[in-house]
């Protein structure tokens, strides 16, 4: 897809003041690296993920997607009675129904010819939002859109916890399904497009490969021992990491052709952030510059849907974006889909 008429008017993000550490988190597991045999350290050595940061018990999603929504307007131009559409796009939700869309709506106090839904896709749910959003703008449906997201990674972390201390059936190798939930941090963004601006959406490719949708699953409670800690997610790591760069390969050799790129063509590269593993493999596979992508995942973690929206402003509020560069925004989700998008800054 392209677009001709779609920007990016404003970004924001808020982040948890609560920082927990690898190192906190392995204090904690003791029980269970003394009946599993494993030594301190395996979590950032896996990973590369020093830290990452939790809101306080009990934060809702719509709260926090709310406050990096008001920065997000704060900093534009758009008025709240031009926002024609309003997408969450987290994987975290304040309940099953209504859509959290609504709860935030209703804190922004937008109008009601604002439409406002959830749109779900794992960690590609912001990148997924986005392009619906372009595509109305695109078409001219509404004069302005606002994408937000929540993402709270703590009470997974904390039912992982509980599950790897108490559940004597985990052993050294089914454990690996429960680490990388180890690894979820927390973060809101939010984003107001408009039909005009500076920084303009160019397009972009998506692909799917449901054939992995085993790798990576989450929120599962039937038949799993410990489901009622909390929520849990088991994920074979190494082959989701595999069969993900094998599909960003294709939708990367597609979203070049698609915008007439090469791959000096990008000055600035921002994807969904996982791992140091994930990111040496990804890039090399794409043969792109690891020196132009914006790293946040050591100290912010694997933030779901928001960790590349909020690569992307830390790294224009950081100076590391100039007017014009060519940005490419490389998000993926359990599933497994992938989408690509180019932006001319």
């Amino acid at each position: 897809m392209q677009f001709s008429n779609v920007y990016i008017e404003a970004l924001a993000h808020v982040l948890p003041e609560r920082v927990v550490t690898s190192v906190e988190l392995e204090d904690r597991l003791a029980p269970a690296y003394a009946r599993l045999g494993f030594h301190p350290g395996r979590i950032e050595l896996m990973t590369g993920i020093a830290q990452r940061r939790h809101f306080a018990p009990g934060t809702r999603p719509s709260t926090i997607a709310v406050q990096a929504a008001e920065k997000a307007l704060a900093e534009s131009s758009v008025a709240r009675e031009d926002i024609g559409l309003l997408i969450f796009s987290s994987v975290c939700r304040d309940f099953m129904e209504p859509a959290t869309a609504s709860v935030v709506h209703a804190g922004l106090k937008l109008p009601a010819s604002c439409a406002c839904f959830d749109l779900s896709n794992a960690c590609l749910g912001f990148a997924n939002a986005m392009l619906v959003a372009a595509n109305a703008l695109e078409l001219g449906q509404v004069k302005a859109a606002l994408v937000v997201a929540g993402e709270d990674g703590g009470p997974l972390v904390e039912a992982t916890i509980k599950r790897l201390n108490q559940d004597t059936t985990i052993n050294r190798k089914n454990s690996k399904l429960s680490f990388a939930s180890l690894t979820i941090g927390s973060g809101a963004a939010a984003m107001v497009m408009t039909r005009q601006g500076s920084h303009r959406l160019l397009g972009g490719v998506m692909l799917t490969d449901s054939s992995a949708n085993q790798l990576c699953q989450g929120g599962m409670t039937q038949g799993v021992p410990g489901a009622d800690l909390g929520p849990l997610m088991q994920t074979d790591s190494e082959a989701l990491m595999h069969a993900g760069v094998a599909l960003a390969q294709r939708v990367w050799a597609q979203t070049r052709e698609q915008l007439g790129w090469v791959n000096d063509s990008v000055q600035r590269v921002f994807t969904h952030q996982v791992g140091v593993m994930h990111r040496k493999l990804l890039f090399e596979k794409l043969e792109l510059d690891a020196a132009r992508d914006y790293p946040t995942v050591e100290t912010l973690g694997n933030m779901g849907s928001v960790s590349l929206p909020i690569s992307l402003d830390m790294g224009v509020r950081d100076g590391a974006v100039n007017a014009s560069d060519n940005l490419a925004l490389l998000g993926i989700g359990s599933g497994l889909v992938c989408l690509n998008l180019g932006v001319a800054w």
